[in-house]
């Protein structure tokens, strides 16, 4: 399937901006990614944990995030969202789970925590002046943004940057290659992250 190969090679380019670290993910009516290697965050976020970014308001669980990124919904909550149970922990450079549409085979969203950036959504903040577009939001009262250093959207392509902690984020990328989401790679990216922190705060 050239086209495919195409557009996944696509989609990991997408998320490489912030940090030069990639995960690429698809939506729940989304297309693919991969992850791809990160390199080094160069933020000036100090050691202490300060930033440009809001701070989380309440630090959730990471523990069984790390140890497995698919963990972050069970499979009522996957139903919720629209994607098939289980996820599909990666095996790449960085650690991911896909989650693969249940409407389509084609669309799939990623979650990726980010351990090697480790000042959490600061670090994204930190590199606004180098994305392409950059969009401060909330997900369950936990900051977010909308970044990347290409602008995909309108290709299915949208990355939401969720912290978790001071200390931690994860990427959500939905890459919609049919479907009506396609139209609106955001709101599926915002929907998933809606699930993931619930599920999160159910946990701590």
């Amino acid at each position: 399937m050239p086209h495919r190969t195409v557009r996944l090679a696509t989609a990991a380019v997408a998320a490489i901006g912030l940090l030069a670290a990639s995960a690429c993910g698809g939506d729940i009516d989304g297309t693919g990614g991969t992850a791809q290697p990160p390199g080094s965050a160069g933020s000036s976020a100090p050691d202490d944990g300060s930033g440009s970014g809001p701070k989380v308001p309440s630090p959730l669980p990471t523990k069984d995030l790390i140890a497995n990124p698919c963990s972050v919904l069970n499979a009522s909550e996957a139903e919720q969202v629209g994607l098939k149970y289980p996820g599909e922990k990666s095996t790449g450079v960085l650690n991911g789970c896909r989650w693969t549409s249940s409407g389509s085979n084609l669309n799939f969203v990623n979650d990726t925590p980010i351990e090697q950036n480790k000042h959490g959504i600061s670090d994204i903040y930190d590199q606004k002046a180098k994305q392409a577009y950059f969009e401060p939001t909330a997900v369950n009262g936990y900051p977010a943004v909308f970044a990347g250093a290409e602008d995909s959207r309108a290709n299915g392509i949208c990355t939401l940057w969720v912290g978790v902690t001071d200390q931690l984020a994860v990427s959500v990328l939905p890459n919609i290659s049919m479907g009506s989401n396609k139209k609106d790679p955001c709101g599926i990216a915002k929907k998933f992250a809606t699930a993931m922190i619930g599920h999160l705060q159910g946990a701590s």
